[in-house]
Protein backbone atom coordinates (compact mmCIF):
# COMPACT_ATOMS: atom_id res chain seq x y z
CA UNK A 1 0.00 0.00 0.00
CA UNK A 2 2.76 2.37 0.93
CA UNK A 3 4.82 1.54 -2.38
CA UNK A 4 1.93 1.98 -4.66
CA UNK A 5 0.10 4.31 -2.32
CA UNK A 6 2.94 6.92 -3.02
CA UNK A 7 3.97 6.00 -6.67
CA UNK A 8 0.12 6.54 -7.50
CA UNK A 9 -0.38 10.11 -6.00
CA UNK A 10 2.54 11.33 -7.83
CA UNK A 11 1.46 9.68 -10.93
CA UNK A 12 -2.08 11.37 -10.61
CA UNK A 13 -0.01 14.71 -10.01
CA UNK A 14 1.36 14.64 -12.90
CA UNK A 15 -2.13 13.62 -14.77
CA UNK A 16 -3.98 16.70 -13.19
CA UNK A 17 -0.99 18.93 -14.08
CA UNK A 18 -0.82 17.88 -17.60
CA UNK A 19 -4.56 18.44 -18.02
CA UNK A 20 -4.19 22.06 -16.81
CA UNK A 21 -2.00 22.45 -19.56
CA UNK A 22 1.04 22.59 -16.84
CA UNK A 23 4.52 19.89 -17.29
CA UNK A 24 4.12 16.49 -15.82
CA UNK A 25 6.15 17.51 -12.70
CA UNK A 26 7.14 14.21 -11.64
CA UNK A 27 9.11 11.22 -13.30
CA UNK A 28 8.74 8.07 -10.69
CA UNK A 29 11.17 5.36 -10.54
CA UNK A 30 11.20 2.73 -8.18
CA UNK A 31 14.68 0.90 -7.18
CA UNK A 32 15.59 -2.02 -4.80
CA UNK A 33 18.91 -2.87 -3.64
CA UNK A 34 19.65 -5.13 -6.35
CA UNK A 35 17.53 -4.77 -9.07
CA UNK A 36 15.59 -7.71 -8.50
CA UNK A 37 11.52 -7.91 -8.77
CA UNK A 38 10.16 -6.72 -5.16
CA UNK A 39 7.92 -9.40 -3.28
CA UNK A 40 4.62 -7.89 -2.32
CA UNK A 41 1.97 -9.10 0.41
CA UNK A 42 -0.33 -11.82 -1.10
CA UNK A 43 1.43 -13.50 -3.58
CA UNK A 44 2.11 -10.28 -5.65
CA UNK A 45 5.53 -9.45 -7.31
CA UNK A 46 6.50 -5.80 -8.57
CA UNK A 47 9.11 -5.72 -11.84
CA UNK A 48 10.65 -3.24 -13.99
CA UNK A 49 12.53 -2.01 -10.67
CA UNK A 50 15.66 -0.31 -10.96
CA UNK A 51 19.04 -1.47 -9.29
CA UNK A 52 19.48 0.71 -6.45
CA UNK A 53 23.51 -0.19 -6.31
CA UNK A 54 24.10 1.17 -9.79
CA UNK A 55 21.68 4.16 -9.87
CA UNK A 56 23.80 7.20 -10.99
CA UNK A 57 20.94 9.33 -12.08
CA UNK A 58 20.40 12.47 -10.29
CA UNK A 59 17.39 12.67 -7.69
CA UNK A 60 15.46 15.27 -6.53
CA UNK A 61 13.36 13.22 -3.84
CA UNK A 62 14.14 10.39 -2.38
CA UNK A 63 11.13 8.14 -0.66
CA UNK A 64 12.40 5.81 1.42
CA UNK A 65 9.37 2.78 1.53
CA UNK A 66 8.95 1.07 4.95
CA UNK A 67 7.40 -2.57 5.71
CA UNK A 68 7.54 -5.21 7.86
CA UNK A 69 10.99 -6.04 7.42
CA UNK A 70 12.48 -2.25 7.69
CA UNK A 71 13.87 -1.83 10.67
CA UNK A 72 16.51 -4.42 10.10
CA UNK A 73 16.34 -4.08 6.59
CA UNK A 74 19.65 -1.74 6.27
CA UNK A 75 21.48 -3.64 9.22
CA UNK A 76 20.94 -7.17 7.21
CA UNK A 77 21.63 -5.36 3.84
CA UNK A 78 24.48 -3.06 3.86
CA UNK A 79 24.00 -2.38 0.14
CA UNK A 80 20.91 -1.25 0.54
CA UNK A 81 22.04 1.44 2.93
CA UNK A 82 24.83 2.63 1.33
CA UNK A 83 23.17 3.10 -2.21
CA UNK A 84 20.45 5.44 -0.04
CA UNK A 85 23.21 7.26 1.71
CA UNK A 86 24.87 7.79 -1.51
CA UNK A 87 22.06 9.30 -3.45
CA UNK A 88 20.44 11.08 -0.47
CA UNK A 89 23.77 13.19 -0.35
CA UNK A 90 23.06 14.48 -3.55
CA UNK A 91 19.04 15.12 -3.33
CA UNK A 92 17.15 17.30 -2.55
CA UNK A 93 14.60 16.22 -0.49
CA UNK A 94 14.77 12.75 1.55
CA UNK A 95 11.15 11.41 3.11
CA UNK A 96 11.19 8.01 4.72
CA UNK A 97 7.44 6.69 4.78
CA UNK A 98 6.39 4.57 7.82
CA UNK A 99 8.83 2.08 9.04
CA UNK A 100 11.35 4.00 6.12
CA UNK A 101 12.12 6.04 9.51
CA UNK A 102 14.54 3.06 10.58
CA UNK A 103 16.42 2.80 7.24
CA UNK A 104 16.80 6.71 7.07
CA UNK A 105 18.01 6.48 10.89
CA UNK A 106 20.45 3.75 10.36
CA UNK A 107 22.07 6.05 7.25
CA UNK A 108 22.80 8.68 9.52
CA UNK A 109 19.95 10.26 8.07
CA UNK A 110 18.11 11.40 11.34
CA UNK A 111 20.37 12.20 13.25
CA UNK A 112 20.09 14.85 15.19
CA UNK A 113 17.13 15.97 13.56
CA UNK A 114 13.30 15.40 14.60
CA UNK A 115 11.18 12.36 13.14
CA UNK A 116 8.15 10.29 13.45
CA UNK A 117 7.50 6.98 12.07
CA UNK A 118 4.44 4.03 12.92
CA UNK A 119 3.34 5.03 17.23
CA UNK A 120 3.85 1.17 17.76
CA UNK A 121 7.26 1.52 16.70
CA UNK A 122 8.25 4.59 18.23
CA UNK A 123 9.94 3.16 21.63
CA UNK A 124 12.23 0.72 19.16
CA UNK A 125 13.12 3.58 16.89
CA UNK A 126 13.90 5.95 20.12
CA UNK A 127 16.23 2.88 21.94
CA UNK A 128 17.80 1.78 18.53
CA UNK A 129 19.08 5.77 17.13
CA UNK A 130 19.07 7.86 20.48
CA UNK A 131 20.02 10.83 18.56
CA UNK A 132 17.04 10.63 16.52
CA UNK A 133 14.28 13.02 18.01
CA UNK A 134 11.48 10.41 17.91
CA UNK A 135 8.08 12.08 18.18
CA UNK A 136 5.59 9.88 17.82
CA UNK A 137 2.20 12.42 18.02
CA UNK A 138 1.94 13.78 14.51
CA UNK A 139 1.01 12.46 11.41
CA UNK A 140 4.08 13.79 9.58
CA UNK A 141 7.55 15.67 10.61
CA UNK A 142 9.21 17.59 8.11
CA UNK A 143 12.75 18.84 9.48
CA UNK A 144 14.70 20.72 7.05
CA UNK A 145 14.68 18.30 3.98
CA UNK A 146 13.85 15.40 5.64
CA UNK A 147 10.32 14.73 5.93
CA UNK A 148 9.09 11.50 7.97
CA UNK A 149 5.64 9.82 8.27
CA UNK A 150 3.70 7.83 10.50
CA UNK A 151 1.35 4.61 9.50
CA UNK A 152 0.78 3.79 6.09
CA UNK A 153 -1.57 6.18 5.33
CA UNK A 154 -0.69 9.13 6.95
CA UNK A 155 2.28 9.04 3.74
CA UNK A 156 -0.32 10.09 1.71
CA UNK A 157 -1.16 12.97 3.75
CA UNK A 158 2.89 13.71 3.81
CA UNK A 159 3.10 13.15 -0.19
CA UNK A 160 0.15 15.42 -1.00
CA UNK A 161 2.00 17.88 1.00
CA UNK A 162 4.89 17.63 -1.25
CA UNK A 163 2.79 17.86 -4.57
CA UNK A 164 1.64 21.09 -2.80
CA UNK A 165 5.30 22.80 -1.68
CA UNK A 166 6.17 21.60 -5.76
CA UNK A 167 2.75 22.64 -7.93
CA UNK A 168 0.52 24.00 -5.62
CA UNK A 169 -2.67 23.70 -3.61
CA UNK A 170 -4.86 23.43 -6.75
CA UNK A 171 -3.14 20.49 -8.08
CA UNK A 172 -2.67 18.92 -4.64
CA UNK A 173 -6.31 19.64 -3.80
CA UNK A 174 -7.69 18.20 -6.91
CA UNK A 175 -5.50 14.67 -6.46
CA UNK A 176 -7.09 14.39 -2.95
CA UNK A 177 -10.47 15.07 -4.48
CA UNK A 178 -10.11 12.02 -7.40
CA UNK A 179 -8.32 9.73 -4.64
CA UNK A 180 -10.71 10.37 -1.83
CA UNK A 181 -8.79 11.92 0.73
CA UNK A 182 -8.54 14.34 2.60
CA UNK A 183 -6.80 17.81 1.99
CA UNK A 184 -5.12 18.51 3.80
CA UNK A 185 -4.37 16.49 7.28
CA UNK A 186 -1.23 18.64 8.89
CA UNK A 187 1.33 17.29 10.59
CA UNK A 188 -0.04 18.60 13.94
CA UNK A 189 -2.66 15.71 13.40
CA UNK A 190 -2.39 13.39 15.72
CA UNK A 191 -2.04 9.74 15.02
CA UNK A 192 -3.80 7.82 17.15
CA UNK A 193 -6.94 9.38 19.22
CA UNK A 194 -6.53 11.34 22.39
CA UNK A 195 -8.16 7.96 24.23
CA UNK A 196 -6.12 5.12 22.55
CA UNK A 197 -2.96 7.00 23.26
CA UNK A 198 -3.80 7.86 26.93
CA UNK A 199 -3.78 4.15 27.05
CA UNK A 200 -1.52 2.57 24.39
CA UNK A 201 1.00 1.42 26.76
CA UNK A 202 -1.36 -0.42 28.43
CA UNK A 203 -4.67 -1.89 26.31
CA UNK A 204 -5.57 -4.33 28.99
CA UNK A 205 -5.14 -3.09 32.23
CA UNK A 206 -4.73 -6.16 34.79
CA UNK A 207 -7.15 -4.91 37.65
CA UNK A 208 -10.70 -5.00 37.39
CA UNK A 209 -11.27 -1.27 39.09
CA UNK A 210 -9.49 0.63 36.91
CA UNK A 211 -11.26 -0.94 33.37
CA UNK A 212 -14.54 0.02 34.97
CA UNK A 213 -13.28 3.43 35.87
CA UNK A 214 -11.94 3.37 32.03
CA UNK A 215 -15.19 2.85 31.27
CA UNK A 216 -17.15 5.40 33.45
CA UNK A 217 -14.63 8.49 32.60
CA UNK A 218 -15.50 7.37 28.58
CA UNK A 219 -19.91 7.14 29.35
CA UNK A 220 -19.40 10.40 31.60
CA UNK A 221 -16.81 13.15 30.54
CA UNK A 222 -19.34 15.87 32.23
CA UNK A 223 -19.16 14.08 35.26
CA UNK A 224 -17.08 15.02 38.16
CA UNK A 225 -13.71 13.05 37.57
CA UNK A 226 -11.77 14.95 40.22
CA UNK A 227 -8.99 12.27 41.35
CA UNK A 228 -11.10 12.23 44.47
CA UNK A 229 -13.97 11.47 42.84
CA UNK A 230 -12.52 8.37 41.05
CA UNK A 231 -10.64 7.43 43.75
CA UNK A 232 -14.03 7.15 45.92
CA UNK A 233 -15.96 5.12 43.16
CA UNK A 234 -13.32 2.42 43.87
CA UNK A 235 -12.87 2.92 47.22
CA UNK A 236 -9.41 3.68 47.41
CA UNK A 237 -7.24 6.73 49.01
CA UNK A 238 -6.23 9.31 46.15
CA UNK A 239 -2.60 8.39 46.63
CA UNK A 240 -3.11 4.68 46.41
CA UNK A 241 -5.41 5.21 43.36
CA UNK A 242 -3.13 7.40 41.45
CA UNK A 243 -0.16 4.88 42.06
CA UNK A 244 -2.38 2.04 40.55
CA UNK A 245 -3.75 3.73 37.55
CA UNK A 246 -0.88 5.18 36.49
CA UNK A 247 0.69 1.62 37.20
CA UNK A 248 -1.75 0.10 34.72
CA UNK A 249 -2.73 2.03 32.55
CA UNK A 250 0.87 4.32 31.73
CA UNK A 251 -0.64 7.76 32.85
CA UNK A 252 -2.12 9.76 35.61
CA UNK A 253 -5.67 9.87 36.39
CA UNK A 254 -6.02 13.50 35.86
CA UNK A 255 -3.84 13.42 32.10
CA UNK A 256 -5.94 10.39 31.17
CA UNK A 257 -9.51 12.28 31.56
CA UNK A 258 -8.11 15.51 29.89
CA UNK A 259 -7.20 13.48 26.73
CA UNK A 260 -10.90 11.67 26.94
CA UNK A 261 -12.07 14.94 26.85
CA UNK A 262 -10.10 16.11 24.17
CA UNK A 263 -11.06 12.92 22.17
CA UNK A 264 -14.53 13.43 22.74
CA UNK A 265 -14.15 17.61 21.73
CA UNK A 266 -12.41 16.11 19.04
CA UNK A 267 -15.44 14.17 17.84
CA UNK A 268 -18.03 16.61 18.27
CA UNK A 269 -16.28 19.16 16.54
CA UNK A 270 -15.83 17.08 13.48
CA UNK A 271 -19.43 15.11 13.32
CA UNK A 272 -21.70 17.97 14.46
CA UNK A 273 -22.49 21.65 13.99
CA UNK A 274 -22.65 22.42 17.88
CA UNK A 275 -21.42 25.91 19.05
CA UNK A 276 -17.69 25.38 20.21
CA UNK A 277 -19.32 26.12 23.85
CA UNK A 278 -21.73 23.66 23.64
CA UNK A 279 -19.14 21.31 22.52
CA UNK A 280 -16.96 22.43 25.57
CA UNK A 281 -19.49 21.77 27.71
CA UNK A 282 -20.21 18.21 26.39
CA UNK A 283 -17.04 16.85 26.53
CA UNK A 284 -16.58 17.75 30.40
CA UNK A 285 -14.63 20.96 29.80
CA UNK A 286 -17.11 23.31 31.43
CA UNK A 287 -16.40 26.67 29.25
CA UNK A 288 -14.26 27.13 25.61
CA UNK A 289 -11.35 28.91 27.08
CA UNK A 290 -10.46 25.58 29.24
CA UNK A 291 -11.47 23.57 25.94
CA UNK A 292 -9.16 25.90 24.14
CA UNK A 293 -6.16 25.50 26.10
CA UNK A 294 -6.64 21.68 26.07
CA UNK A 295 -6.48 21.87 22.14
CA UNK A 296 -3.24 23.99 21.96
CA UNK A 297 -0.99 22.26 24.13
CA UNK A 298 -2.02 18.65 22.89
CA UNK A 299 -2.42 19.57 19.29
CA UNK A 300 -1.50 23.25 18.54
CA UNK A 301 -4.65 24.41 17.31
CA UNK A 302 -7.80 26.29 18.48
CA UNK A 303 -10.78 24.43 18.27
CA UNK A 304 -12.37 26.56 15.25
CA UNK A 305 -9.36 25.65 13.36
CA UNK A 306 -9.56 22.19 14.28
CA UNK A 307 -12.99 21.93 13.06
CA UNK A 308 -12.12 24.19 9.82
CA UNK A 309 -9.73 21.43 8.95
CA UNK A 310 -11.05 18.06 9.95
CA UNK A 311 -15.13 19.28 10.51
CA UNK A 312 -17.43 16.97 7.76
CA UNK A 313 -18.42 20.75 6.22
CA UNK A 314 -15.31 22.49 6.56
CA UNK A 315 -13.40 23.53 3.34
CA UNK A 316 -10.36 20.99 4.05
CA UNK A 317 -12.36 17.91 3.82
CA UNK A 318 -12.66 17.02 -0.30
CA UNK A 319 -14.45 14.35 -1.36
CA UNK A 320 -15.26 13.41 -4.89
CA UNK A 321 -19.02 14.03 -5.69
Amino acid sequence: MELLGVRDILEMANAVATSRGQAAPYRVEVASSDGEPVALWGGLTLSGVRNLAGYRAAVDTLIVLGGPVAEDAAVADPTLATGIRRIALRARRVVGICTGAFILAECGLLDGRRATTHWLYGDSLAERHPTVEVDTEPIFVTDDCVWTSAGVTSGFDLVLALVEADVGVDVARQCAQMLVLYLRRSGTQAQFSAAMTASRSAQRPQRAPVTEIQAYIHDHPTADLSLTALADRVHMSPRHFTRVFTAEVGVSPGRYVERVRLETARSLLAETDDSTETVARAAGFGNYQAMRRAFVSALGVSPAEYRRRFGAAGPDLTLAV
